[in-house]
């Protein structure tokens, strides 16, 4: 069989003409030499690109520019949750990130406290969140509601954070929240700037609007301790010998502590602006929405965060476009 040869491919270049060459490569010559003898300061050479270059950062300090001014408030929330509730810490970052600013002079940072990771899923897709958010701490104890994790969260605060110089706390409040809290950052912020700074006592106080009675406590939804009580459950022997075993919960046993350890004398009672969600046949702290909410609580499905996240219009910002219809 007589074998045929494709013929080769011609790549062809097209020279440019000397006229051409002389035109472009004269004024290139003529900014080199500008550029070596006349002028080496590279911002010029920016200016000269259409649009600029980005510059080198250096991360020196404008010595003309002003310091941040220092947080006259620094406030932690941690909220208790569980490794395995990826779709709740979603949906809470969210709606916190959504909220307004903080309109005062306050640092507010929230923190998922978690447990020991147990699964392989657990260890990964924890670990995303890590990487993508970096607002998870993972406690050295086991995943629990009533056996030691609420000491465990306080005591470990004083060893997570070093002060800020000058005796100054790393942070003047702590807060312990449910995930089926959604907690108005702003609000909050406002309330504690007016609170004593120690032995501080805050919350939703059970018996209802009876702060009296020394046998009640905060319930859980949140609550916050001033940072000398933190470093008290630290450092105290009554804490340490009383974690757990109580049936109502770990809240009542940290208020017992404080009662026996004579501390958090400045209890304070924000009812009625820390409620649960109002439904029917519910405690005396359940309630319909009010504008000067701190906390709603038991939020224990989207129907009711839809709602809650509806009344305070956290979905306002939404802009029209084509590409979606909400309505």
């Amino acid at each position: 069989m007589k074998k045929h040869h494709l013929p080769a491919p011609e790549i062809s270049f097209i020279l440019p003409k000397a006229s051409t060459t002389a035109f472009v490569l004269l004024p290139i010559s003529l900014i080199a030499v500008i550029f070596l003898v006349v002028q080496p300061d590279e911002s010029w050479l920016q200016s000269l690109v259409p649009g600029g270059c980005e510059p080198r950062r250096f991360d020196l300090a404008d010595p003309a520019a002003a310091a941040p001014p220092e947080p006259e408030l620094r406030i932690f929330v941690g909220i208790l949750t569980k490794p395995e509730t990826y779709e709740r810490r979603h949906l809470l970052r969210n709606a916190y990130a959504l909220q307004p600013s903080v309109s005062i002079n306050a640092r507010v940072d929230v923190r998922f406290v978690l447990c020991n990771l147990t699964k392989e899923e657990q260890r990964v897709l924890v670990a995303l969140e890590i990487l993508r958010y970096d607002d998870i701490v993972i406690l050295d104890c086991a995943e629990n509601l009533n056996d030691g994790k609420t000491f465990t969260y306080f005591s470990s605060m004083p060893k997570l954070f070093n002060g800020t110089g000058g005796g100054r706390p790393p942070y003047d409040y702590v807060l312990k929240a449910d995930d089926d809290s959604y907690i108005r950052v702003d609000a909050l912020a406002q309330t504690l700037k007016e609170m004593p700074r120690d032995d501080l006592y805050m919350g939703f106080y059970i018996p209802c609007k009876n702060i009296s009675d020394p046998d009640g406590w905060m319930t859980g939804m949140a609550y916050a301790l001033s940072w000398d009580l933190v470093e008290w459950i630290l450092e105290s022997e009554i804490p340490r010998n009383n974690k757990v075993h109580h049936p109502l919960g770990e809240d009542v046993v940290l208020a017992y502590w404080l009662r026996d350890g004579n501390r958090g004398k400045n209890r304070v009672d924000v009812n009625p602006r820390m409620y649960d969600i109002y439904y029917d046949n519910g405690p005396c702290y359940s309630r319909p929405f009010i504008p000067d909410t701190i906390v709603v609580h038991r939020l224990k499905d989207n129907p009711r965060w839809a709602a809650t996240l509806a009344y305070f219009n956290v979905t306002q910002g939404l802009k029209p476009s084509k590409l979606y219809h909400i309505n």
